[in-house]
């Protein structure tokens, strides 16, 4: 065993494979589309005549999934390479941790999507003690903030495995 793992356990040898990380990928994709899925659903059918309440799915219940989908794209924009960077290997000094800036950007954003679909749950549906139906355009919206989170953790891990399939060019 290796003395610079931080477990005891070794890796499982599924992780190195090169079909884990694809369908990593694939998983991610559908995570993604199935969160934006919850939300697009509860909005059309806030905005249909089956709705029997008058309140409807305005843009402020837009802008936590917004914030978590800007928040995807900025991690999953960032290597892990990047992150232990030293100022001799890439161009420029100190990237590790302007990178590392960035991703806690990401993560920010994904968490105030997420914190924010919670406060328009409580605040908009909960406070005001709408019936089930009505209540369902909250909790899409949960729902699908949690499901891009786990996506975005989802993609970034499955990317970023290193695998014995690669190989890196480097003088």
């Amino acid at each position: 065993m290796s003395s610079h793992r931080l477990f005891r356990f070794p890796k499982p040898q599924w992780m190195s494979s090169p079909n884990t990380r694809t369908a990593g990928v694939y998983v991610a994709g559908a995570l993604f589309s199935l969160g934006f899925f919850f939300f697009i659903d509860a909005s059309t059918y806030s905005h249909s005549n089956r709705n029997g309440s008058t309140v409807h799915i305005k843009f402020v219940d837009w802008i936590p999934g917004i914030c978590s989908a800007l928040g995807m794209l900025v991690i999953n924009s960032i290597e892990k390479t990047r992150l232990s960077a030293d100022s001799y290997s890439y161009s420029g000094s100190g990237v590790a941790w302007k990178a590392r800036l960035v991703l806690f950007f990401g993560f920010a954003l994904m968490a105030g999507g997420l914190a924010g679909s919670v406060a328009v749950l409580v605040l908009k549906y909960v406070v005001n003690d709408y019936p089930f139906p009505t209540l369902y355009f909250g909790i899409a919206n949960v729902i699908a903030n949690g499901l891009i989170m786990l996506s975005s953790v989802v993609l970034w891990v499955s990317q970023n495995m290193e695998d014995d399939y690669t190989y890196n060019l480097a003088l």
